[in-house]
C-alpha cells in the first residue's frame, strides 16, 4: 500500500503520525533556520523500531553550491551532522534544497559543488535533493536545470523529491511534470504534496491546502495518480485537517 503522511511536529512525532493515520512522517531533527547539529533524541529507539516510515528534513539554511564558503562548508558539515543524526532514528531518507549559486555565477558552479559535498558525505543513508521555487541562479529550480544537475551527480545514488507547490511557483507546468521530471532524473522517490497560495510563476514558496490554493486540484490529482513514491504533505492545518487531504491523496492514487 502507497505510504501517505505529512511533515509533523518533531516533539511527539510518532504520536502526531498516529493522529492522523499516517504511514509516514517528515520531521526535522534540528532548528531548520539554525545551523546547530541535532541533539540525540530520547525516542531514537521508538522511532527506529516503529512500522512507521521517517523522513527527515534538512535546515533550510544548507546550500553547498554556495560560492561563499562561509556558507558552503557549514552547509557540508551540517548535512552530515543531519544524515548522521537521521541515521540514529533508521529514518528512509535525508531531504535536502538543491540550493543555488551567487548572483554573479554560472549555475554550472553549482553541480561542481555538489559533486565536491557527496565527495565530503560520511553516511550511507539516502538524500533527495528536492526542487526550489525561486532563484535565477537556483540548480533545482527548472526541468531543464535539474536535469544537468543529474547528469553531472545522478550516478552518485541520490533520489529526487518533487514538491509540487514548488515547480508551480517555479513556473514549470504541472501537466506533464512528472513525465519531464522521470525523464530529467529516472526517478521521483518523495512526493511533496501541497497547494499553493500564490499564482503560477510567483517565485514564492508559501503552501497552501489541496483544495483551497491556486494549483487547480485535477493537475495535483495527475501528479499523485502519475508517481508510485510516498507522498507528504507540507500543509497548513491540524490532525483533522492533514487526515482529510490524506484521504484525498489515497482517492487520487486510485485513478486509473
Amino acid at each position: 500500500m502507497r505510504l501517505i503522511g505529512a511533515h509533523v511536529d518533531g516533539t511527539h512525532p510518532l504520536q502526531e503520525a498516529g493522529d492522523r493515520g499516517a504511514g509516514i512522517l517528515q520531521m526535522f531533527l534540528s532548528n531548520p533556520q539554525g545551523w546547530k547539529t541535532p541533539e540525540p533524541r530520547d525516542d531514537a529507539m521508538e522511532l527506529a523500531a516503529s512500522p512507521v516510515s521517517v523522513i527527515v528534513h534538512s535546515p533550510y539554511l544548507i546550500n553547498v553550491c554556495a560560492g561563499n564558503n562561509r556558507i558552503r562548508i557549514p552547509s557540508r558539515k551540517i548535512l552530515n551532522d543531519t544524515l548522521e543524526a537521521a541515521e540514529a532514528i533508521s529514518a528512509d531518507a535525508v531531504v535536502v534544497h538543491g540550493g543555488h549559486v551567487s548572483d554573479d555565477e554560472n549555475p554550472d558552479e553549482g553541480f561542481e559543488r555538489w559533486k565536491k559535498a557527496l565527495d565530503h558525505v560520511e553516511s550511507d543513508m539516502p538524500i533527495y535533493i528536492e526542487n526550489t521555487a525561486s532563484g535565477d541562479r537556483a540548480v533545482a529550480r527548472q526541468v531543464e536545470m535539474i536535469a544537468r544537475l543529474w547528469e553531472e551527480i545522478g550516478d552518485r545514488g541520490v533520489g529526487f523529491c518533487l514538491d509540487t507547490c514548488h515547480a508551480w511557483a517555479a513556473g514549470e507546468p504541472l501537466d506533464g511534470l512528472v513525465e519531464r521530471v522521470m525523464d530529467a532524473t529516472g526517478r521521483i522517490d518523495l512526493l511533496h504534496c501541497n497547494g499553493s497560495r500564490d499564482p503560477f510563476d510567483s517565485r514564492r514558496d508559501r503552501h497552501e491546502n489541496l483544495t483551497r490554493g491556486h494549483i487547480p486540484i485535477d493537475e495535483i490529482a495527475e501528479i499523485v495518480a502519475k508517481t508510485t513514491c510516498p507522498v507528504i504533505l507540507e500543509t497548513p492545518g491540524d490532525a483533522t485537517d492533514h487526515a482529510a487531504e490524506m484521504a484525498l491523496i489515497h482517492s487520487f492514487t486510485v485513478r486509473t
